[in-house]
């Protein structure tokens, strides 16, 4: 048999049968993705928009306290330069007049004068070689007060440079108050250690002034020296005055490449989690840090992603449980419309099967034979018509009743559809005890080999038939082959054809099949 298949033929591919409608199941889909597409683009808006924030609240940050340690470090730039501007000039005057030659009255009303114009000041002192007060702007000096032992003074006598030096917050022997020592060497003509100027800030002075920022309640705000060392810090704790911030994040890997810029980190003092601005100042070794907490930061972006976060989920929740009814009500459509669509179905399908055989009638033949011609006719290929009688089946009837000949037939139709082993080939009652088999795209050989095959096995069931001369029941077959592409071929030629075939085939004694060829004129 070369009965190649070239397509899946079935009921699905039957014109008489075709009747999906992927139209709803395509409306489902259709309002799932679009309500899927809806929520998952408010989500992305909404994260889109929640992660600006974000962005938008660090930015903020940023500028914010980059300003502050440029205020802060601007401030103390000014008010120690003022403190290395007087002195300066005293020393100058000083080293004028000599030592030993000054007018200590004067001098101390020059200083007095000094303290009053400058806030920031705490004192004026002039210390001679042996650390000695020699005059101050302070209106009682101690009894044998010296400050030899002080670090500044001890710098000063070691080392030549002249330049202005700021130390380590001490604490004043005179007042008790915590003071940032700003002191210059003095110097004999011939360049020997005359002793020490100093001029000193209150660390209050810059608390004070830290305290009018309005930042949060973990902010910070540093002014510590370039090794590290802090001077002033709020919130202030007298305690931390004199800690090392030398493995800081800011002074570790920041401060060696830039003298300014923002940094995050957590602090080495209390743990806190800032982002700082820092400066350093241009004229003398200290930096300036301003800190803001990363609570603070976010705590209002935060109650924002909250409030955000339940109203999307209110809405994603409405939006959900809208789709879930919209939903439901297509799916229950769908089910009744697959549910009708069975009936018909069901309906069509019982109007074109023959009731007592299971195979297809002569309304589903006309249908199935005229399509497959069309298909043969474009794909030039061989379609086979077989007609099938049984043989002296009015005496079968006869001999065992009505109820015994429908039993034949069913166990006929069996026969037939077991026989056919392709999805496209059809097997149809035509009427009474006639058969049709539809074979597509099978030759004379092919279709000789599947009649053969079905009258052997009909034989072979042994079904009695008293009445005939071969004793069972058989049958008789007419076989012909047309080939649309090539011949002008239409239902009622081939059905001709087959049917004079059948007719010759019981002439010559029946139990048997014979070919006859469709008679049409080939194409030119």
């Amino acid at each position: 048999m070369s009965a190649g298949s070239k397509r899946t033929p079935g009921t699905e591919n039957d014109p008489l049968f075709s009747m999906r409608d992927d139209r709803p199941a395509g409306l489902l889909r259709l309002i799932i993705g679009f309500m899927t597409v809806v929520m998952l683009t408010f989500v992305l808006v909404e994260g889109w928009r929640i992660w600006r924030d974000y962005r938008q609240a660090f930015e903020s940050a940023e500028n914010a306290v980059t300003n502050l340690a440029r205020a802060t470090a601007q401030h103390a730039e000014d008010a120690i330069r003022q403190i290395d501007a007087i002195t300066a000039a005293l020393a100058e005057r000083l080293e004028g007049d000599g030592l030993a030659r000054m007018d200590k009255p004067r001098l101390q009303a020059l200083l007095r004068q000094q303290a009053t114009i400058m806030p920031q000041l705490h004192g004026l002192f002039v210390y001679d070689a042996s650390g000695r007060w020699l005059v101050t702007d302070q209106e009682v000096t101690p009894d044998n007060a010296n400050n030899a032992d002080r670090d500044y003074f001890v710098y000063h006598r070691n080392h030549t440079d002249r330049q202005v030096r700021v130390g380590s917050a001490v604490k004043s022997r005179s007042t008790g108050d915590l003071i940032i020592p700003i002191s210059r060497r003095l110097e004999h003509p011939d360049g020997s250690f005359a002793g020490v100027l100093l001029g000193t800030i209150k660390v209050d002075w810059f608390v004070r002034y830290y305290g009018a920022f309005k930042i949060d309640e973990r902010g910070a705000l540093v002014l510590a020296k370039r090794d590290g060392t802090i001077l002033v810090r709020r919130p202030f704790v007298e305690q931390v005055v004199g800690r090392s911030l030398a493995n800081s994040e800011i002074f570790r890997n920041h401060l060696p490449y830039a003298d300014e810029g923002v940094a995050d980190a957590t602090a080495v003092v209390d743990g806190t989690p800032r982002l700082y601005g820092y400066k350093a100042l241009r004229s003398y070794p200290l930096v300036a840090e301003a800190g803001l907490s990363r609570e603070s930061i976010i705590q209002a972006w935060r109650h924002d992603l909250i409030k955000t976060a339940l109203i999307l989920l209110l809405l994603l929740g409405g939006m959900s449980a809208f789709g879930w009814v919209v939903v439901r009500q297509v799916r229950e459509r769908l089910a009744i419309d697959r549910a009708l669509k069975q009936a018909h179905q069901t309906l069509k399908a019982l109007a074109l099967t023959d009731s007592l055989t299971g195979l297809g009638n002569r309304r589903r033949l006309d249908a199935v034979l005229e399509q497959e011609i069309r298909r043969a006719r474009r794909q030039d290929y061989p379609l086979a018509l077989v007609m099938i009688d049984l043989d002296y089946f009015k005496l079968y009837n006869d001999r065992y009743g009505h109820p015994a000949g429908d039993q034949c037939l069913r166990r006929v139709g069996e026969l037939l559809q077991g026989a056919l082993k392709r999805p496209g080939d059809l097997a149809a009652r035509y009427g009474g005890e006639e058969f049709i088999l539809l074979l597509p795209d099978t030759d004379a050989d092919g279709a000789v080999s599947v009649v053969h095959e079905i009258l052997l096995t009909l034989r072979r069931l042994g079904m009695e038939h008293a009445a005939s001369p071969a004793g069972v029941v058989t049958a008789s077959a007419g076989i012909t082959v047309g080939y649309p592409a090539r011949q002008e071929l239409n239902m009622e030629r081939l059905m001709a054809a087959a049917d004079m075939g059948l007719y010759e085939a019981k002439r010559l004694g029946r139990d048997r099949y014979q070919f006859a060829v469709v008679s049409a004129a080939i194409q030119p």
